[in-house]
């Protein structure tokens, strides 16, 4: 039998989850994990329960159900099968640390996605896009072609039926027209502990500042650069004696862990935006 999940959020009031509860229970369905938060400062309330039937139930009646108590408090919700793995594209430009990674968990199925294939706007990467057998689009940007070229981007999201975009180091701006189609399913990962050292070389900023830590932030992208709800972040001690070259090793690893969760946290229906901020239920 198959198994789902349910992601949901309205306004906190009494009730919402003996609502739920029962009506999963009154379908025979049975409830593996559940995990709640509400919000003090929005009056939000979330929640994540991953149940399975325990005899045969339709899915039409199962959604059926849910309407019901969704409508009854105002909820905004989705249901996915458990084994649902949303359809990827990874973008990135010249540094291969995150692409490499994602590939390899992607191919070794530590990470649930299916990768439909890599986009870049430099050809450096093509041939480990092949070593992988993923289909590989080079779609050079300059300020005269980066219209078209996003165009065609939008296009391929629409023939690949694209559920997410992952930002492996793409060091382009994503128009306001793509963030807005794919809000809440682009992913970036940004190279620094948001919100210091933006911009070129942080690495090299925060070696001439002779930091402590550095770090890697994972997030939604949005229309306001470097400023949408934040899925992941990790830090990592540094030395003053470690060259600005072993703070970018360093920091390259961080970037990798980091991606990684949050593309595996996003996959598995575990996050749930609240304003400018995640639930995440991990």
């Amino acid at each position: 039998m198959k198994q789902y999940i349910l992601n949901l959020s309205c306004l906190d009031q009494v009730g919402i989850v003996a609502a739920v509860t029962s009506c999963l229970a009154n379908q025979g369905l049975f409830i593996l994990e559940l995990s709640q938060y509400s919000d003090p400062s929005t009056g939000q309330f979330f929640m994540r329960v991953f149940f399975e039937p325990t005899q045969e139930v339709s899915e039409e009646n199962i959604l059926k159900g849910i309407s019901d108590i969704a409508s009854r408090f105002k909820m905004t919700w989705d249901l996915h099968n458990k084994g649902f793995k949303p359809k990827a594209l990874l973008m990135v430009s010249k540094q291969s640390h995150c692409l490499n990674d994602l590939l390899h968990r992607w191919a070794s199925q530590s990470l649930p996605i299916d990768v439909m294939g890599v986009v870049s706007n430099h050809e450096t990467l093509k041939k480990m896009a092949s070593w992988y057998h993923v289909p590989f689009h080079f779609m050079p940007i300059t300020s005269e072609t980066k219209a078209s070229q996003e165009e065609k981007l939008l296009k391929l999201i629409d023939k690949e039926n694209i559920d997410l975009v992952i930002l492996a180091r793409y060091m382009q701006i994503l128009t306001d027209t793509l963030c807005t189609k794919m809000s809440g399913r682009i992913i970036n990962i940004h190279h620094s502990f948001l919100p210091s050292f933006k911009g070129a070389k942080p690495y090299h900023q925060a070696f001439d500042r002779g930091v402590k830590i550095i770090g890697a932030t994972a997030h939604y992208v949005t229309a306001d650069l470097d400023e949408g709800p934040i899925i992941d972040q990790e830090t990592i001690r540094v030395r003053h004696d470690q060259t600005a070259e072993e703070l970018v090793q360093l920091g390259q690893d961080v970037e990798c862990q980091v991606l990684a969760r949050a593309v595996k946290w996003h996959s598995e229906q575990r996050v749930i935006i609240n304003g400018h901020k995640t639930v995440v239920f991990n």
